[in-house]
């Protein structure tokens, strides 16, 4: 057993040992299935805190000689499936965590750069653990051949955070050094059959260049991409639900909160770290926020591109916007355009994609807030986040029937969310409205063009807190805001709130295209 190879089972214990742990264990069927073939190199991204290192650690302590886990996995999802100890604890693993050799590397003085520390570390540990052959090379790769040569033993390898180094942008001599591990490991014919699997994880995918040329062997699972991984790291909706019943919180509040990355048409997943956070503490709050900085999002929604600006307004407020994921290459050097920087994103978590459709959005309430704090003090956002800070007062100014208050609101968010060429767009009046009443989301569910009576409301404010009224708006232009309360009425809107007992409003709101003066009319309708 060795810190790098062949580990034993500690780091998966941990995980084991948590109050809260979520069988993830069917990975490793996927997986098996790929041991000694065409497809055993496997790249997965998936953002930070999305459980890619819990994978990582179980995965090693399934194929790792290090350690005896047959009772362990006996007893998981994976142990009651036929076959599950084809490979238990029959490989050499060598497991490395880059990231953490990395920060290591930067407050240590190893007396060498981070690549020949690691060389040496697990070429040591080779040579401890076959003391009757002989080792005399300081190359990972070199020992992995020989050994394969003179026994036929095969390696896992696993590699968490494998693009730290690309994501850190660091000198070229160690990125250099990197690529030839890589190189080494992963390109030749040679040492390919001594190789049963070898799992990479990262953030963002394998970069388009340099890195690919190493590691174009590899079958990537990306959040854009995710093939048969799709809910294997990440909690998906059945797992949480059933967090929510064991600790007794609503699921839809959890879903708005913590959903919102659809992989596929039938697998979302949701944010492990937060979920696990808002059951142990009971209280649905942004806990991703507190891992990391929102400065990554904030250097790139900043950017100068065209139509950025608009497109965060957007999202901010609710909507989607097309992106192009195709020509990122992977690189924050790539970044040149909205498209990359929004692709980037994708990959960071802080947007989710809709391959149907070939948009993107802010995925959910915790992800939005860091939106909201990324644009905050900063000047070119600031009539933004005026209307932001002024939206508690327009949703209490509905509530309270206060008509004229909540129509010059609107003037104001009209005029900055939209430009002088999108003014009259329905759809960007609508997008002004649910920026208008950010405040909102933290007090109801917004549905915009809601299948009701005949027709389809514009805008429906469904609470999920007791004692405040629903809202079923009607926006109109060039006509008057009464005719909108009267579309409400004759459409019969309010069908889609049948099974609502509380108070109802009804709000109908016009502009005017010439004056860009917008009026307000609020009726009441008192519930059971």
């Amino acid at each position: 057993m060795g810190l790098y190879l062949n580990p034993n089972s500690d780091a998966f214990q941990i995980g084991l040992n948590s109050e809260i742990y979520v069988d993830k264990s069917l990975i490793l069927a996927e997986l098996n299935k790929l041991v000694s073939s065409q497809g055993n190199f496997v790249c997965l991204s998936r953002p930070r805190r999305f459980g890619k290192s819990m994978a990582g650690n179980m995965i090693s302590a399934y194929y790792s000689k290090g350690c005896d886990t047959r009772e362990v996995f006996s007893q998981m999802k994976f142990g009651q499936t036929a076959g599950f100890d084809k490979y238990l604890n029959k490989f050499n693993v060598i497991k490395l965590d880059l990231n953490e050799l990395y920060q290591k590397s930067k407050t240590e003085d190893w007396g060498m750069d981070l690549i020949s520390f690691m060389q040496k570390a697990v070429t040591d540990e080779f040579k401890e653990q076959y003391p009757d052959i002989e080792l005399d090379t300081n190359s990972i790769s070199s020992c992995i051949l020989q050994i394969y040569k003179q026994l036929g033993e095969k390696f896992v390898i696993i590699i968490d955070e494998y693009d730290v180094l690309i994501r850190e942008q660091v000198p070229h001599k160690l990125f250099d050094n990197y690529l030839s591990l890589l190189n080494a490991l992963f390109k030749g014919t040679t040492i390919r059959p001594a190789i049963a699997l070898a799992y990479i994880t990262g953030i963002i995918p394998i970069v388009r260049d340099k890195v690919q040329s190493k590691l174009n062997e590899f079958t990537e699972y990306t959040m854009l991409q995710s093939g048969s991984l799709s809910g294997h790291v990440g909690f998906t909706r059945e797992e949480v639900e059933a967090l929510c019943d064991e600790y007794g919180m609503d699921k839809d509040e959890c879903a708005r909160w913590y959903d919102g990355y659809r992989l596929t048409d039938s697998i979302d997943i949701y944010n492990p770290l937060s979920v696990v956070s808002s059951m142990m503490n009971h209280e649905f709050e942004s806990y991703w926020s507190a891992t990391g900085s929102f400065e990554a999002l904030k250097d790139y929604i900043m950017m100068d591109f065209k139509g950025i600006k608009q497109d965060v307004i957007k999202m901010i407020s609710g909507e989607s916007v097309p992106v192009n994921v195709k020509k990122f290459q992977n690189t924050l050097q790539s970044i040149t355009n909205k498209d990359n920087a929004f692709t980037y994103l994708i990959h960071l978590g802080y947007l989710s994609y809709n391959k149907k459709d070939k948009t993107c959005c802010i995925p959910n309430e915790e992800v939005r807030q860091e939106w909201v704090n990324s644009i905050d003090d900063e000047e070119n956002y600031a009539p933004i986040m005026e209307i932001i800070n002024s939206s508690k007062k327009l949703l209490d100014a509905t509530i309270a029937g206060n008509e004229e208050v909540v129509a010059k609101a609107l003037d104001a968010a009209h005029t900055e969310v939209t430009n002088p060429l999108t003014y009259n767009d329905e759809h960007c009046f609508q997008s002004a409205i649910c920026l208008a009443y950010f405040y909102a989301n933290t007090r109801y569910t917004l549905v915009k063009e809601l299948p009701t009576g005949k027709g389809y409301a514009d805008l429906v404010l469904i609470p999920y807190l007791p004692n405040i009224p629903a809202m079923v708006i009607e926006l109109k232009h060039n006509k008057s805001a009464g005719s909108a309360l009267q579309q409400i009425k004759e459409k019969n809107y309010c069908q889609a709130l049948n099974n609502y007992k509380g108070d109802l409003l009804f709000v109908g709101i016009s502009y005017d295209e010439k004056t860009k003066e917008h009026s307000c009319k609020i009726e009441r309708m008192e519930g059971e």
